[in-house]
């Protein structure tokens, strides 16, 4: 069946597909994200409890610390991908074809000027690490492979963003619909493999690399069938310059946002134990997941924002922000409430006993990704502007506070979980009111007005929140069914549960105003 048949036999199917309009560009690249999200979210669901039963729980710990520390190197790559991304966002209505590849060109140069530095870092850090993890002398040259794999990993996926970010900066990234979810597929059948043979953690950082650049051979194709300009053309050292400047607080600011996102982790395997690890990063796995949830919206909207900013609409990028923020809220608020009530029931099916933190850890890092959701959702419209300085210094304020509080708390007063995650929340506290500050300046919002337009919200959140923690404080003492007789219980018990958060978060946490808002959207997107 040609294109020409489709389009006549299936008109809605071909309307829904097709890219006319930023509304219909930004449902596109979000239903992109949301294949990838699902597809990550089952494989994860698969493979998690194999990690955990193939490395035991002491590698499992180690494997986490590590993925997390060696993602610290990333950022002295400088990041170059990340300021392509914004700049061509940012120019997504110039024709300038030339201009866009010269920004390619000196992405290149930018990432072949921090190669060096990147590979002789890591080789350190990888050599170094199991002696500052202090790891059983039998696993030094595993954990040192496995770093010097990782690493190798960084290097190759560096180079294989380029054509992905070009893709999202051009508001195209709708076009690789259906290749996401299948290299996450790949990705968590090459993994099954690995730990079927016995490979361990070098086997699982094998796993990696492989994907990673298949993953870039395959995108690189997708940008030379859908973006007509794309080309290296030669920059002039003025260009690379300024070029070179803009990466630069893009790399301070990736060194920032990989320090604040994966440092939990590290400072509970440091001071507390390995062990740990595996129960917190467990317990905290549903509710990271609100976090990607969000960012399915959020990344789908950003692209098609930087050509409104780009073109001086500042009123209307505002009011967009706010359709952001208020899609974000209900979305953590309603499935924030039911991770918190019935996390405890999904670990207990999934990995066994022995391994939920608790019902006051839970809310905690329910607080805990909520409000980096929020942060996160400033930081990204902020990098529309590419400028960025003062979020960077602010961050980096906020980083130091998080890092001094949480070592206090879990080192000296051993608090252990509850500790760090205070420690974090206290810390963020500080960009959760400046951000809004500075994206209220750039997009002309008054605070004031921002801080009325969150009470309603916060107080619904809070006892919502509060309801649930109660309630699975008792709940969680309880014997649970196992087997798939557990399952379909969970499943029923969160689906209706969900929709009662949902209902009332949508009636009462919302303004009638919001609430029309949010359906008119909607009708927008699935009209036909």
């Amino acid at each position: 069946m040609t294109k020409m048949d489709i389009s006549q036999k299936f008109p809605i199917i071909t309307k829904l597909f097709s890219d006319e309009g930023l509304t219909r560009k930004a449902y596109l690249n979000a239903l992109t994200s949301a294949l990838q999200y699902g597809a990550r979210l089952l494989v994860s669901f698969i493979t998690v409890p194999i990690m955990v039963a193939g490395l035991g729980t002491y590698n499992y710990g180690l494997w986490q610390i590590l993925t997390r520390v060696i993602g610290y190197i990333s950022s002295t790559s400088a990041k170059p991908t990340q300021a392509l991304k914004w700049s061509l966002a940012h120019q997504q209505e110039s024709n300038d074809f030339e201009t866009k590849k010269t920004l390619v060109g000196s992405t290149l140069v930018v990432w072949v000027i921090f190669l060096p530095i990147l590979g002789i870092l890591g080789g350190i850090v990888s050599w170094m690490l199991p002696v500052w993890l202090d790891v059983p002398t039998d696993l030094y040259w595993q954990v040192r492979i496995t770093a010097w794999i990782l690493v190798m990993n960084l290097v190759m996926v560096n180079l294989a963003a380029l054509p992905q970010s070009i893709l999202q900066g051009e508001n195209l990234g709708y076009k690789r619909m259906g290749l996401s979810a299948f290299l996450v597929i790949l990705g968590g059948g090459l993994i099954w493999i690995a730990l079927s043979l016995g490979m361990g953690m070098i086997g699982l950082a094998v796993t990696f690399l492989i994907t990673t650049i298949i993953g870039g051979i395959l995108y690189l194709s997708v940008v030379k069938k859908n973006s007509p300009w794309f080309g290296i053309a030669k920059p002039s050292s003025t260009e690379i310059g300024k070029f070179f400047r803009l990466s630069g607080w893009f790399f301070a600011w990736d060194l920032i946002y990989n320090l604040m996102i994966t440092s939990d982790v590290v400072i509970l395997g440091v001071l507390v134990s390995v062990g740990l690890v595996t129960s917190y990063t467990l317990t905290k796995y549903a509710p990271q997941m609100l976090t990607s949830l969000v960012a399915i919206l959020v990344f789908g909207i950003l692209p098609g924002l930087g050509g409104i900013i780009g073109s001086g609409d500042l009123r209307r990028a505002s009011r967009i922000r706010r359709e952001i923020m208020t899609f974000s809220w209900l979305a953590l608020t309603f499935l924030g409430a039911t991770i918190l009530l019935w996390n405890w029931m999904f670990l207990q099916l999934w990995v066994g006993n022995n391994q939920y933190a608790g019902t006051l850890s839970n809310l905690l890092m329910l607080i805990f990704v909520m409000q980096f959701a929020f942060i996160q959702n400033d930081a990204n419209i902020m990098n529309l502007s590419l400028r960025i300085q003062s979020k960077v210094w602010i961050g980096a304020v906020s980083l130091f506070l998080c890092l001094a509080l949480a070592g206090l708390l879990v080192g000296q007063f051993s608090m252990g979980i509850v500790g760090l995650l205070l420690g974090f929340i206290t810390g963020r506290s500080v960009l959760s009111v400046f951000y809004p500050v500075l994206v209220g300046r750039f997009l002309e919002i008054n605070f004031l007005s921002q801080v009325r337009g969150i009470i309603r919200p916060i107080v619904l959140t809070g006892i919502l929140f509060s309801f649930s923690a109660i309630l699975s404080n008792e709940l969680s003492q309880t014997e649970t069914t196992t087997g798939l007789l557990g399952w379909i219980k969970f499943g029923l018990l969160a689906c209706i549960t969900a929709a009662f958060f949902l209902i009332i978060s949508f009636f009462i946490g919302l303004t009638f105003q919001q609430r029309r808002g949010i359906l008119d959207r909607i009708r927008t997107v699935i009209s036909s």
